[in-house]
Parts: structure tokens; sequence; C-alpha cells
């Protein structure tokens, strides 16, 4: 009888041992991290086959001014090709207060390099002259951006995004009309702390050094820079679906000086299929 007993209980751990991957693998098929999901600056993560990402941010800032935005993003038709289009409408600050639609972005943005600890994923983007001029919310020109952003997974905890980027607006328009070859260069990084798989602190720095036309083919400095601090947190439906809504604090410093205000974020990322 006792060796029965011992028979049975090896043959019960070695069931249970036996079993511990498979379990473990669908742990982690569960399991849907928080990706794409940054506020200010742009991650280095294609959608993932099948899959639809919409994205709306709400960014209200001193001087009453606030921008929108809708980005959808689709994989081509998997995940090394991606396109998107972003639309923003937004409301100058005083005393303007002028309000509509901005310039739409066309996008392309391919997966250079998607490892377990780093990704590349350079985007090209159209800027199409969709806002107007005469009120400030547009240039009235055809624009080309490209950026470079890249994730690293430092370890279990901390994952950090850089980003660097260009956009030159040929020919563009200020409120009166006068023209002038406009190039802004874009840069940020930030530093994510995962608390647990469905909730980050974030920490983002992002600025832009660029120009503004002030003048018949006279430009002027624009620059800006902010540090925003944040959060976010995924809530996942076992239709694949994940809502991921943030909030954070955008906060100026040197050209943004005395600027601040707060940035609320809402993703749904769902299959197609």
């Amino acid at each position: 009888m006792h060796f029965n007993r011992k028979f049975s209980s090896l043959i019960l751990v070695g069931l249970v041992l036996s079993c511990l991957p498979a379990f473990a693998e669908e742990a982690k098929k569960e399991v849907k991290k928080i990706q794409d999901n940054s506020f200010l600056l742009e991650e280095a993560y294609n959608q993932e086959p099948g899959v639809i990402q919409h994205i709306q941010t709400f960014q209200y800032m001193k001087g009453d001014k606030w921008l929108y935005t809708f980005t959808q993003e689709w994989p081509v038709p998997k995940e090394t090709h991606q396109l998107s289009y972003t639309i923003p409408v937004m409301r100058l600050e005083a005393p303007d207060r002028d309000a509509g639609l901005g310039d739409i972005l066309l996008n392309y943005r391919y997966q250079a390099v998607l490892k377990e600890s780093i990704a590349v994923s350079p985007r090209f983007s159209l800027v199409l002259p969709t806002g107007d001029y005469n009120k400030g919310l547009g240039t009235d020109t055809v624009g080309y951006q490209v950026n470079l952003p890249v994730s690293v997974g430092l370890n279990d905890k901390f994952v950090t995004h850089w980003n660097l980027g260009w956009t030159f607006t040929p020919d563009s328009k200020n409120e009166i009309g006068e023209k002038a070859d406009t190039l802004a260069t874009n840069y940020g990084a930030s530093l994510i702390y995962l608390a647990s798989e469905n909730f980050n602190l974030m920490l983002e720095a992002a600025g832009s050094a660029g120009q503004k036309v002030v003048g018949q083919r006279v430009t002027a400095p624009d620059n800006t820079f902010f540090i925003n601090p944040g959060m976010r947190f995924a809530i996942n439906f076992a239709s694949g679906l994940q809502i991921v809504p943030g909030i954070s604090f955008p906060i100026g410093i040197g050209p943004s000086k005395d600027q601040y205000g707060v940035f609320t974020y809402l993703s749904f990322e769902h299959p197609l299929f």
C-alpha cells in the first residue's frame, strides 16, 4: 500500500511537471503587453498581422488652446509594412482662437528590426494641405516628414524609446500668404516603467527645432521642448480587443517655458477578423 501511494504521488508530480510548459505557454499567450501606446513619442512596433488600432488624443494647454488627433494604423498585410493616417483638429491660443481641421498625415512605416530587446521602424509621411493657412491651421502645400523611432527593452521592468525626425515643407505659407521653405527637426526620448503587465508609468521628453514663415522667403526659429510625465493602463478582452487609456501632464521647459497642460489618450486595438 505504501509503495502504491508513493508510486501514485510520483506519477502525479510527473504529470504536473510535464504540463507546466504548456501552462506557461498559455499564460504567455493570454498576456498582451502595452506596446505602441506612447503619447508624444512614437514606438517602433508595427501592427501585428490582422490587427488594427484606433488612437485618439486630446491635449489642452495654457492659453485655452487644444489639439485633437485621430490615428488609424493597418498592417499591410503583415507586420513588416504598416499604413496609417492622422487627422488633427485644433484651436489656436488667444487672441485668435481660430479652430478647425489641420494638415492630415498619410504614413508608411517599415519594421526594419524586431527582436526581443530592440525594435527599429522608420516612417515616411506626406503632410497634406488640408488646414486653412489663412487661420494659421495649415501650410497650403504638401510637406514631407521622416521619423526614426527606436525602442529598447532594458530589462523586465524598463523600456526606453528614442525618436529623431525631420519635416520639410517647401513654400510654406503664413496667415497673409507669404512663402518660404521650412525645415523642422523633432527629437525625443522616454523611459517606461512596467509596474505590471497592464499598468505603466511613463516619462517622456520631446522637442522640436523648427522654422516659421515671417516674411516672403524669410523664416524665424520656432522651437519647443516639453517634459511629459504620465501613466497608461490596459483593459484586455477575450475577443482580442485591447483598450488603453492614458493621461499625462506636459510641462514646457526652455523655449516652451510657462507652457503646461493635460494630455489624454485612448486606444482601441482589435483583430480585423
